[in-house]
């Protein structure tokens, strides 16, 4: 019994030796197969732009709309400034346009018909007045050549005379300037001082508007930067956003393969994070120069050989891919070469 176990045994292990040479055999294999020669495989980076955003003014933020991580919308607030000195700003500028208006208005109108009366019957009564002071001054100087009177009585009267004929030419050309109403350099030059004040006034209008910001575009906030109270300005970002839109992998591809892809070329993007899940991708950029291989990226080739740099954009609906995620582009090689216009290349062909 004993030997017949032992032949068994003797019998069982070249199946086994067989089953594990062929294991090995298949492992290998898989080890060391390559990607088939229609595939071309390049790995990257998931890459997000990222935009500061800062109040175009100087004031303390009243308020804050949203939190770090809130996905916003295009034209959404996200904060407020405290607005009652630039409120009061623009009512002043808003009063001063308005007395400037009523300046104008006066100027283009002309004299009003009451002051050209005016102007006439001051004129007449001046008219009346020399005259009346003229012949006086006649009479007298008869009475002082026949020495009735004395010589300076004469002179005073010929020196009213001539002052009532002065007042007289002041009267007719205070009516001309009446009638013939203001000037037109004088005209414009108060609707040069009207658009200005307007203009001063639109600059305040502006000058609120910034006291609100709102986002840019749509996004994910990623760092909320200032608070309630604190003093906001052009230089100081309140807030840090990740677009969502456009996502890309950021790949390098050596030189070898450069002649293979082409602008618009479909591909398909994996992750570690999502095992299984494709997402449909598109070559939309390809850089112009060469630069050496960095450190980050793992390729088969030796480090210093040149590579370029290669922007996958991702169609990215549910918002999975992260800034920095490891990232694998698998692109066809099967396809046509598209060149779409520069303004399309951000959209999926």
């Amino acid at each position: 019994m004993p030997s017949t176990e032992i032949k068994k045994r003797l019998r069982i292990v070249p199946v086994v030796v067989l089953a594990i040479a062929a294991i090995v055999f298949f492992v290998s294999r898989l080890l060391h197969e390559k990607p088939p020669e229609n595939l071309l495989v390049l790995y990257g980076n998931v890459d997000i732009r990222q935009v500061d955003l800062a109040f175009n003014a100087n004031e303390r933020i009243e308020s804050v709309q949203v939190e770090e991580g809130d996905k916003i919308k295009t034209g959404q607030l996200l904060a407020t400034l405290e607005k009652e000195r630039i409120q009061h700003e623009m009512q002043q500028a808003g009063a001063q346009v308005k007395a400037q208006e009523d300046v104008v208005a006066a100027l283009v109108a002309g004299t009003r018909p009451e002051d050209i009366r005016r102007a006439r019957a001051e004129a007449a009564a001046a008219e009346a007045e020399a005259d009346n002071a003229e012949r006086t001054s006649s009479r007298l100087q008869r009475l002082a050549e026949k020495e009735l009177i004395s010589r300076q009585e004469a002179d005073d009267a010929k020196a009213v005379a001539v002052s009532s004929r002065a007042r007289l030419q002041a009267a007719k050309e205070a009516l001309g300037l009446a009638v013939a109403g203001p000037r037109k350099e004088d005209i414009a030059a108060a609707k040069a001082t009207l658009n200005a004040l307007r203009e001063a006034l639109a600059l305040a209008k502006r000058n609120l508007s910034y006291a609100e910001l709102h986002a840019p575009s749509d996004g994910v906030i990623q760092s909320r930067i200032l608070e309630k109270g604190d003093m906001a300005s052009p230089q100081k970002p309140a807030f840090t956003l990740a677009l969502t839109d456009p996502v890309w992998v950021r790949a390098y591809i050596p030189e070898t393969d450069l002649g293979k892809i082409g602008l618009g070329m479909k591909a398909e993007v994996t992750t570690d994070s999502f095992p299984g899940k494709k997402y449909s991708a598109w070559i939309g950029f390809i850089s112009p120069t060469a630069q050496f291989t960095p450190k980050s990226v793992e390729t088969r080739e030796v480090r210093t050989s040149l590579v370029y740099q290669v922007r996958v954009f991702v169609n990215n609906p549910e918002n999975e891919l992260r800034l920095g995620m490891p990232a694998t582009v698998t692109v066809p090689l099967d396809q046509e070469k598209q060149e779409p216009a520069p303004k399309a290349r951000q959209k999926s062909p």
